[in-house]
């Protein structure tokens, strides 16, 4: 497990994104901060990543992130990039955040719009990909990460402060196993 000095400055605040509906069609773009101010909705990704051993990838993301800063989270990934498909994104996002190279494709599993009172919403696809890789993440996005046995994620979920939009994302993962 490794652990990051945070830094104040927020990232990717100017970056442009698509603008979409609430049946997840374009409509517009706008840089990411007037997306999160206008409470607009957009695309994200949500990878969920275990190792050989089928622990799971849990991070704690920087001070820097724009939304839910210094939060723990289950799942890597993110926005989806302006023109850019869930499935590029999720490959390109958990690379990224995971600092490695050569992934397999991550295996889409299903959909669901998340609203946020503070941040309005994005459509949030559901990934989830096995990486037997060393990883080293990123440091402007992970400040904390371990793979973790399912056991210690359960004993955590009450401990730590975690992003809401993964603990929702995690809660209609377990249902859609069992369901």
């Amino acid at each position: 497990m490794t652990d990051r000095t945070d830094h104040p400055q927020p990232l990717s605040a100017d970056e442009i994104l698509d603008v979409v509906d609430e049946q997840d069609h374009v409509v517009g773009r706008a840089p990411r901060a007037e997306i999160y101010a206008r409470r607009l909705l957009h695309r994200c990704t949500f990878i969920q990543v275990r190792d050989a051993e089928g622990r799971l990838f849990v991070h704690r993301r920087t001070a820097r992130k724009l939304v839910f800063p210094s939060h723990y989270d289950l799942f890597v990934g993110g926005v989806v990039g302006t023109g850019e498909t869930y499935d590029e994104a999720a490959l390109r996002e958990a690379e990224e955040e995971l600092g490695v190279t050569g992934l397999p494709a991550p295996t889409p599993l299903f959909r669901f719009l998340y609203r946020s009172e503070q941040y309005g919403g994005w459509w949030s696809a559901v990934y989830e990909v096995r990486c037997d890789l060393p990883v080293r993440p990123q440091a402007e996005e992970v400040a904390w990460h371990g793979f973790l046995p399912d056991d210690e994620v359960a004993r955590r979920l009450p401990e730590w402060q975690w992003v809401p939009d993964g603990l929702e994302a995690w809660r209609r993962l377990r249902e859609w196993r069992t369901g």
